[in-house]
């Protein structure tokens, strides 16, 4: 007689489980091995299920991709521009609770790796790059320019140009997502992720800030 606490094959699970087993078993190869070389097969056979009950869920490896950063990424964002919008404190803990949020809902986790792979896959995938342009860095580059606006209009930040400052913002945040998957995993290559952030804010905030009269 079979243990009645035996656990079932992945494929006996039901079926509201399947699409976010898929999605799991998706960033998992697209991080470990990049959007070109990630097969839809692959992804199946770790998921545990079938190619075509993956087809039921997802008609292109371009739409599962999609459907990986819809739920790993884009929800991070939403996060940000309610944050931007609600927020009732100082600017500068505003910018703090942004960095620090990004580096433990994104940076510190496998959505990283995704992050990463549009930065160098996008030439040879245009329309991936659209899309990620969209519905992630658009949005992203709106709510930083968003709260360096709220933070001149509440005179918590100088009068800067806010197009290049959310730039400069947002490019220690990319380089940490770049040493953390490309330098990182080398010898001797040693950062502490929220130390530099920290560090970067302390340098940042030095002249964000308005200066004494």
């Amino acid at each position: 007689m079979p243990c009645p606490f035996e656990a079932k094959p992945r494929w006996e699970r039901r079926k509201d489980a399947r699409p976010q087993e898929l999605l799991e078993a998706a960033i998992d190869l697209f991080v470990e091995r990049g959007y070109a070389a990630t097969r839809l097969e692959d992804v199946a056979r770790r998921a545990g299920v079938s190619k075509g009950t993956l087809y039921l869920y997802y008609e292109n490896k371009e739409e599962l991709f999609k459907a990986v950063v819809r739920s790993n990424i884009v929800p991070v964002i939403g996060e940000a521009e309610t944050s931007v919008a609600e927020f009732e404190g100082h600017s500068a803990d505003l910018l703090r609770h942004l960095i620090h949020s990004w580096w433990q809902r994104l940076g510190a986790t496998k959505a990283s790796g995704i992050i990463k792979l549009v930065m160098a896959e996008a030439d040879n995938f245009p329309e991936l790059a659209r899309f990620y342009q969209e519905e992630v860095i658009n949005r992203g580059t709106a709510a930083t320019s968003r709260m360096l606006e709220r933070a001149i209009e509440r005179g918590e930040f100088r009068p800067m140009d806010v197009n290049l400052m959310t730039q400069v913002l947002i490019a220690p945040m990319l380089m940490l997502i770049t040493w953390k998957h490309s330098v990182g995993p080398c010898p001797r290559a040693e950062l502490e992720p929220l130390a530099f952030l920290d560090t970067f804010l302390d340098m940042a905030l030095q002249g964000l800030l308005p200066r004494p009269a």
